[in-house]
């Protein structure tokens, strides 16, 4: 088997929520070129998207194993070193816990890992994207991911007969704290039942797809840990990343991407608090506009049968994209015009992970029952 794992993570960055320090990068690179050479994976690349850095790996020990999670873990305790020692903004921010279990799931880090034979027969070739996203929740994937697999109006190859039978989803809770309470629904006859609960991305998450022709084949996987399910309060937003295979039995790269030529509007933006516009942007991107959009980036990549990755391509890097950004910048101003009012800021439930919180409660503690007939004071 072959895995590829990308675990990402906010671990410090320039003058605010901007991007990690060059140095931070560097030192990345390096603890991955170790492992390299030590045999543990066999290839890598290190990217960031605004400031979260994200690693890719292959290799083949499968999903989830610890040697792998313990390397990210280590990966980030030393970037983060360098952040601290830099004297730059939120310095290890995502590490939650003193040191994983063997799995950085639950300890901040996002993770999307997904394994498969090399050698299958329906897969001559295997291309991929990894989406990167910052300023945003892991449901930022639910529309896009729902409409390529399951509307022909974004993908028209769910007409072909490799994928008519249709895809088996993943569907996790991401406010359930004891373990991963799930639900298993298949597309086409499902679709609406998904929409349903891929409405609330708050609360619902698609965690993985599956093939129904080959099920032993998983199409895409995308990490749902919430900050402040694991912290119980606001750590900054969850910055997820989606791992998507492409060609052939799946949906095209051009399919993948075309949902987010809408600029959907997600939960993110500053302190987490606001919906805004997901704004599709080129690989190592600081955050930077007005506002801290939500951020997306993605890459295209090739990987062989040994396990060995092709130079990526930068697919929201083209100035195909320029027009949907700046729809999603337009979008951003007409709903930031409304300021805090009513769907410009995320539901109450959401703000109270937040320093919101400390205000609410502030406020809570000078409401009194009126009795009746009594008239309230000016």
């Amino acid at each position: 088997m072959l895995t590829i794992s990308a675990i990402k993570a906010d671990i410090g960055s320039v003058g605010g929520h901007t991007r990690p320090s060059r140095k931070m990068l560097e030192i990345s690179r390096e603890r991955l070129a170790d492992a390299l050479e030590n045999g543990l994976i066999i290839d890598f690349d290190v990217t960031h998207t605004g400031d979260d850095i994200c690693l890719l790996m292959t290799h083949a020990h499968g999903n989830t194993h610890p040697e792998i999670h313990n390397l990210a873990w280590e990966v980030f305790l030393a970037a983060a070193d360098v952040a601290k020692s830099q004297g730059l903004y939120g310095a290890g921010q995502d590490l939650l816990k003193d040191a994983p279990s063997g799995n950085v799931r639950g300890a901040g880090p996002g993770a999307a890992e997904i394994s498969f034979d090399p050698g299958a027969s329906e897969r001559p070739a295997e291309p991929f994207l990894i989406f990167t996203a910052d300023k945003c929740g892991p449901g930022v994937f639910n529309f896009p991911l729902w409409a390529v697999f399951t509307s022909p109006m974004y993908c028209a190859g769910l007409m072909l007969p490799g994928m008519r039978p249709g895809f088996r989803f993943t569907v996790i809770d991401m406010e359930h704290a004891g373990g991963d309470r799930i639900v298993e629904l298949d597309a086409p006859e499902g679709h609406l039942d998904l929409a349903l609960l891929l409405r609330d991305e708050n609360r619902f998450g698609i965690q993985a797809i599956y093939s129904r022709k080959y099920p032993h084949q998983q199409v895409a996987a995308v990490s749902t840990d919430r900050l402040h399910t694991i912290a119980g309060e606001y750590k900054g937003k969850d910055d997820p990343v989606a791992l998507i295979r492409s060609q052939g039995i799946f949906p095209a790269p051009e399919e993948i991407v075309s949902p987010y030529m809408v600029a959907h509007f997600v939960a993110g933006d500053a302190r987490g608090s606001h919906h805004m516009p997901l704004m599709p942007v080129a690989i190592n991107t600081p955050v930077a506009g007005a506002y801290c959009l939500p951020l997306v980036a993605c890459m295209a990549y090739s990987v062989t049968k040994d396990g060995q990755l092709s130079e990526g391509v930068d697919m929201f890097g083209n100035v195909a994209w320029d027009a949907t950004r700046l729809k999603a910048q337009r979008k951003a101003e007409e709903l930031r015009q409304q300021g805090f009012v009513g769907p410009a800021m995320l539901p109450v439930q959401e703000l109270e992970y937040s320093a919101f919180r400390k205000s609410l409660a502030d406020l809570e503690a000078q409401f009194h029952l009126q009795e009746v007939g009594q008239a309230s004071s000016d």
